[in-house]
């Protein structure tokens, strides 16, 4: 086995329409992931149902479709490589979707690859990923100005919508001067893997050059273990065997270790990573370990493993800082929907309203507001309904972060900025 690539969870982010399905399909496409004979016969399909131009989204959205078609193709589960990294693309489709996939799936996303169609140019949901992906914490994004042969290949277009997008994002805390805009047609594979004829102005990287620019994430691994559970197994033979991914700090065997909000105790016993036993497990890793003390009614999703010395903490209450992004009326004081941060989904109760936030430059508006509604900021402070482990977003970032669901739909994303830890022994 040669040494792996480094890893990169990589979102792609921006308006319906705008073209991100064709964009990570044509990305697949273009580093060998899915061969051209599935996007030959895709693209015959497409044009007998009159949709001529859609081969390469239907790659992305071949879950649904093959649902509706009864046809199977295994997408490597959306891995993809360049020459610097393996990627794995947490495929955000809709709004909603976005914001679950994002915060509640072990997918923390490292990059974002922002698509913009050059005829549209900046609209109101390229605004809200901006804004949720500076939010939730993704440092790295790509801007990918798409449809340009809809736009005629027209440089000023290109330079209008960037000039646009360049205001956007410093209202947010992006730094433009910092960020790579590039024009591609995906539909046509226009600066995608090679420079496009039609862009004799542009000068800069391809999309795929653009990629390995990126910052490889640095691995948190001096701060302490946690790891949230995500399923306990029983195996006969080895004994309780919790799974999930390291988030921060190194996993060692033989170490003694907390499992909150359980309030249990035990020693690593061994350490399994792809079926193979490993010494230690890292921040990335999806491990299983077997833990000597424990049992399997124990433990449950949503407890985090730490060291005994430095349990995880479990909130009483905390203070956090979110955004609301679509409710149907207005949020008070009493209301309990529920928060989804790492492996965890508590019903938590507002209990105060601390302030109103301008949530473009994160002033405040109002102290003590009554209620907020859609597309306010707002500082907070929640009552978990059961004890649950959150920590500080400045500590501790990776266990920090929430979305908050209810009625089936994402209705704000937010962090823990303080917390009054409940006394657990």
């Amino acid at each position: 086995m040669a040494a792996e690539k480094p890893h990169m969870n990589l979102a792609v982010i921006g308006h319906i329409d705008h073209g991100k399905s064709t964009t990570v399909g044509r990305l697949m496409f273009e580093t060998g992931t899915v061969p051209a004979h599935i996007i030959e016969g895709y693209r015959k399909e497409a044009e007998a149902k009159g949709k001529a131009t859609f081969e390469f989204a239907w790659v992305m959205d071949n879950l649904k479709e093959e649902r509706e078609r009864g046809i199977t193709i295994d997408i490597a589960h959306k891995r993809f490589d360049t020459p610097k990294f393996y990627f794995t693309v947490v495929d955000c489709p809709g709004h909603r979707d976005f914001v679950k996939n994002m915060i509640t799936g072990a997918s923390q996303a490292d990059a974002a690859i922002l698509v913009v169609a050059a005829p549209d140019g900046v609209m109101e949901q390229t605004k809200e990923h901006v804004f949720l992906a500076r939010t939730l914490g993704i440092g790295q994004l790509i801007i990918a100005v798409n449809k340009m042969d809809a736009a005629k290949y027209d440089q000023k277009r290109f330079e209008e919508v960037k000039k646009d997008l360049s205001a956007l994002m410093q209202m947010v805390g992006y730094k433009p001067s910092e960020t790579l805009f590039i024009p591609i047609s995906s539909l046509a594979g226009a600066n995608i893997s090679k420079k496009s004829a039609d862009t004799p102005w542009y000068t800069g990287p391809t999309l795929l050059e653009a990629l390995d620019t990126l910052k490889e994430p640095e691995k948190p691994v001096d701060k302490p273990l946690r790891l949230p559970i995500q399923d306990v197994y029983s195996i006969s033979g080895i004994g309780t065997v919790p799974v999930g991914r390291v988030e921060t700090g190194v996993m060692k065997k033989g170490m003694k270790v907390s499992f909150m909000p359980a309030n249990k105790e035990g020693e690593i016993k061994s350490i399994e990573m792809h079926h193979e036993e490993i010494p230690q497990a890292l921040p990335g890793d999806n491990v299983g370990f077997n833990v000597r003390g424990i049992a399997k009614g124990d433990l449950r999703r949503g407890d985090v493993c730490g060291p005994v010395e430095a349990p995880p903490t479990v909130a009483e209450d905390f203070t956090a800082q979110i955004v609301v992004l679509q409710h149907p009326s207005a949020i008070t004081v009493g209301y309990t929907p529920v928060f989804h941060c790492h492996t965890t989904q508590t019903a938590c109760t507002f209990i105060e309203l601390k302030k109103k936030l301008d949530p473009r430059t994160g002033q405040t508006k109002e102290e003590n507001p009554t209620f907020i509604k859609t597309g306010d900021a707002a500082i907070v402070q929640v009552k978990p309904s059961k004890p649950m482990v959150i920590e500080n977003v400045k500590e501790l970032p990776q266990l920090g972060r929430f979305a908050i669901r209810d009625m089936g739909s994402t209705i704000a994303a937010g962090m823990c900025i303080a917390i009054t830890p409940k006394q657990m022994r």
